[in-house]
């Protein structure tokens, strides 16, 4: 059997069971069956990226976002794949020349998951807790909120952090509750941080479906199992990010939320130590095209948000 389409995406376990997920919605949606058939017919490449290689510093120190998709788009340009399967908050806002996101799938739960021994929320943590994450943003909410917390560099993929902490050698992380979902281990997490203590990364959740710009075929036959609730959101948390410059550099956060056409948005930005922030909220309704309505609404808060920070870009890193 030939291909139907070919997808690639990084090798770690979360990027492979994103993959697998995909294959399931495409297979579904063109009555293609279960098992050998799915895997023939939408095969999956791993691809080893330099965000991958990289597991003892932060990725700021190493270039920042990209790192996690300039081998998987390199493929898709070469023709060696048709589909590049992507974690969204690790998009860079910029597509490369001749490379283009066919859509979204639908999104999974965007909150933050605690992981910790001792605890199920962050005042539960003892004073002191050593908390790892590689996550500025992360970095920045935690120290704002628990200033006596100490937060170190934790790295690696999903299954070497609870790893780090099942054998103490930190007292909590955070992990998305999106991939902890996709990889059948909700049940790792002691608790679930509401976004209106945690605001999520922007795309938190959101699995994105990478095509070249003019393969028409592949777009015809993504379409079906595409989001476009989840199209909305994003284009209004990508449109906040753009318009901040937004980087691994960057300590922000942002969240669209759908309830009867009414867009909600919720926007922050912080300074790496948690000592600042500035935050945004506002609500619009949804009208002829609500994709670029949403992502209206968020670019003018974005630039909004930036001219109360100041010029001096006090909130990177």
């Amino acid at each position: 059997m030939q291909p139907i389409l070919k997808l690639g995406s990084r090798g770690s376990p979360l990027a492979l069971a994103q993959s697998r997920l995909t294959r399931q919605l495409l297979a579904v949606n063109l009555g293609v069956g279960a098992g050998d058939e799915a895997r023939c017919a939408f095969p999956v490449t791993r691809i080893t990226t330099t965000g991958d290689r990289i597991t003892d510093r932060r990725l700021i120190e190493a270039g920042g976002k990209g790192l996690f998709t300039k081998e998987v788009e390199q493929a898709l340009l070469d023709g060696d794949i048709d589909v590049a399967v992507h974690s969204m908050k690790d998009m860079p806002v910029q597509q490369p020349d001749g490379l283009k996101l066919a859509g979204y799938l639908p999104r999974e739960d965007p909150r933050e998951a605690l992981i910790a021994n001792i605890a199920k929320t962050l005042a539960d943590l003892p004073k002191g807790a050593r908390i790892g994450t590689a996550s500025l943003r992360r970095q920045a909410q935690v120290q704002m909120i628990r200033p006596d917390c100490v937060v170190e560099t934790l790295r690696g993929n999903v299954g070497t952090r609870l790893e780090k902490i099942a054998h103490g050698e930190f007292d909590a992380t955070f992990l998305a509750l999106a991939g902890l979902k996709r990889l059948g281990l909700a049940y790792k997490a002691s608790g679930i941080i509401d976004t209106n203590i945690m605001l999520p990364a922007p795309a938190q959740g959101a699995i994105g479906l990478q095509i070249r710009n003019d393969d028409d075929r592949a777009q015809t036959l993504l379409d079906p199992v595409l989001c476009n609730e989840t199209a909305i959101r994003l284009a209004a948390e990508r449109a906040f990010l753009a318009a901040l410059d937004g980087s691994c550099r960057t300590p922000i956060a942002a969240l669209g939320e759908i309830n009867n056409n009414i867009l909600r948005f919720r926007g922050a930005i912080y300074t790496p130590d948690g000592a600042k922030n500035w935050t945004c909220e506002q609500q619009a309704e949804l009208g002829h095209d609500p994709v670029q309505e949403a992502a209206h609404l968020g670019k003018t808060l974005g630039l909004q948000i930036a001219a109360k920070a100041g010029n001096e870009k006090r909130w990177q890193a």
